[in-house]
């Protein structure tokens, strides 16, 4: 079997002159991922199914223009908080902060230019056995209102056996907060909708929202509600149930408390969720140090955006699994914090894994 391996090439121009490449990390074993320097976006993670039939299981956009005019976040990077801050306002250490609104007056993912909206520095950190991608970006103190310079380094990791991981840390000169995500859009049929999906999701507790999508109350059981995914349910069936929580978001967009492995051992890696495609021809689990993931079906697609093939993104057409920290955490103190001090590494790591491809023999 070949070793992983990672190159580059050049994509195209941002808006600025700024050059961007992509980079593509493959396994040797039949997985590949293509990177972008601009918003650290995930443009491609192609995976063979059961019968060796090779597709990308994230959706994209036809070129950099459409990454970097309007568009819903597809695959990028997200900071510097990842999600929902009511009304952009928070207050740490006695000192108030605004970030601009974007969302129904709120910010949602850092603000209108937050860092799905950088040029990423790229370098390549393979080793034997690994291809890996190590971007970095520098935040300005106040960029887009968060006190602090803030250095982040994400580092995208293929190994042999097709598992993509995600390992994120950032520093600061001065209190902030930070909370960082990855936003693709999985689609692991690559035929129309995910509505056929099953999907699993380890947790016991999620977030209700208010109409615009900031958390109503503290953590609510999911037993005795469509929210429940402790088995595995089609996707299309869970969100045609009858449900005020659906009908205002239009399906899920809502935020899952993780299940610890141990009491008093937040952290650990552990699985959040598992999505399996109609026939079982592919399977991915999400695994995470973070306490949340946000699930969210494609509600706002409109068939606007196109993909490289001139296939629409339609609504319900994908799916986001969004390993983070808990919505508007910085007004919340029951939740867990999002305070980074200039003492300390914020640090994290998702993994998405293939257990489809154990014993499947390479093509």
């Amino acid at each position: 079997m070949p070793s992983p391996t990672a190159h580059s090439k050049p994509f195209g121009t941002a808006p600025g002159r700024a050059e961007v490449d992509v980079w593509t990390l493959d396994s040797g074993s039949g997985v590949r991922a293509e990177i972008l320097t601009y918003g650290g976006i995930l443009h491609r993670l192609l995976v063979p199914d059961t019968t060796g039939a090779t597709a990308s299981v994230v959706r994209s956009l036809a070129s950099l223009d459409g990454y970097t005019g309007k568009n819903p976040y597809f695959g990028a990077l997200i900071g510097r908080y990842a999600n929902r801050i009511a009304h952009g306002r928070f207050t740490l250490d006695g000192a108030a902060h605004h970030i601009p609104a974007n969302d129904r007056g709120h910010a949602l993912h850092g603000g209108p230019d937050g860092f799905h909206t950088k040029v990423w520095e790229a370098t390549d950190h393979s080793t034997d056995g690994v291809a890996a991608l190590r971007l970095t970006l520098h935040s300005p103190d106040g960029d887009m209102g968060f006190p602090g310079a803030l250095d982040v380094t994400v580092t995208y990791t293929l190994d042999a056996e097709g598992t993509l991981a995600l390992d994120y840390t950032a520093t600061t000169d001065r209190p902030t907060v930070v909370n960082l995500t990855n936003h693709a859009y999985f689609d692991l049929t690559d035929e129309g909708d995910i509505l056929g999906h099953t999907l699993q999701v380890d947790a016991d507790t999620y977030l209700p929202v208010d109409g615009d999508g900031i958390p109503q109350s503290p953590a609510v059981a999911v037993r005795d509600t469509p929210f429940d995914l402790t088995v595995p349910h089609t996707l299309g069936d869970r969100i045609g149930l009858p449900d005020e929580q659906l009908r205002s978001a239009g399906g899920f967009d809502h935020c899952w408390v993780l299940r610890d492995l141990e009491p008093g051992r937040a952290g650990d890696l552990r699985r959040a969720a598992r999505l399996t495609a109609p026939g079982e021809t592919r399977v991915m689990e999400v695994w995470t140090t973070e306490p949340g993931i946000q699930v969210y079906t494609a509600n706002q697609l409109d068939g606007s955006l196109t993909d490289p093939a001139g296939r629409l993104h339609e609504r319900h057409s994908a799916i986001c699994l969004e390993t983070q920290h808990l919505p508007d955490s910085p007004n919340r103190p029951g939740h867990p914090s999002t305070v980074l001090r200039p003492s300390e590494v914020a640090r994290s790591r998702t993994e998405l894994r293939f257990p489809h491809l154990n014993g499947r023999r390479t093509f």
